[in-house]
């Protein structure tokens, strides 16, 4: 990463809603499809409760447009074929992996620049946890489905729960080879120069997320 790309995320977008054939408002999908693009994710790991769907698909649709490589972690060989049979001829765009999601994370993906998270998984917080410690880069996690979870209690690391789907939970985790190494709660590229802000739109109700530069940059909507 390195960089926001605000064309690139926006193509992943576009992409995500064409691939999920959806007629109604975006939903989380395309924003973390956004999200991976928009900052050149290179290697994107998502970690499902069950069969890969639309956020998968909004990944591939990212990847497509940086170059970038996508793994999967599913638990078990039913979903994998579930996943497979779900995601029709956009699996061939996908590395599945089956197995243990926080032991994958700690070893094998470790330079894992972008980490997606369903919270639905029986034991997301130690997946959050493996992502947290010992990261070669830095890594930007989203975590699905957050509400109602206890994975609110990661606000404490300057997280941020943003009201888009069923919640999703943004942090940033710094690299070894960052300043300061170790944990972080930066979002996008460099927390020191961007933030996030949510503002709902009182006529429609319609919530809209932007990414702002500070100082003296420019606002991206995602």
């Amino acid at each position: 990463m390195g960089y926001w790309s605000a064309e690139n995320a926006t193509e992943a977008y576009i992409k995500t809603m064409k691939m999920g054939k959806r007629a109604n408002e975006p939903d989380i999908a395309e924003f973390i499809s956004a999200i991976a693009a928009g900052n050149n994710a290179q290697l994107m790991v998502v970690a499902c409760a069950a069969t890969a769907g639309l956020t998968t698909l909004g990944l591939i649709a990212a990847s497509h447009q940086t170059g970038g490589k996508l793994i999967c972690i599913v638990k078990g060989i039913e979903e994998l074929e579930s996943s497979k049979q779900a995601l029709n001829s956009d699996a061939n765009h996908v590395e599945f992996v089956v197995g243990n999601a926080q032991s994958f994370l700690s070893n094998e993906y470790k330079l894992a620049d972008f980490v997606v998270i369903d919270c639905n998984l029986e034991n997301h917080e130690a997946v959050l946890e493996a992502v947290q410690n010992n990261r070669e880069k830095s890594t930007i996690v989203l975590g699905y489905n957050a509400y109602w979870k206890d994975s609110w209690v990661w606000s404490r690391l300057n997280s941020h729960l943003l009201p888009i789907g069923e919640g999703l939970l943004l942090m940033r985790v710094a690299g070894k080879g960052d300043n300061g190494g170790g944990k972080s709660g930066g979002h996008g590229c460099d927390s020191r120069r961007s933030h996030w802000v949510v503002k709902v739109d009182k006529c429609t109700g319609e919530e809209h997320v932007f990414r702002v530069r500070s100082p003296g940059g420019r606002v991206v909507k995602a």
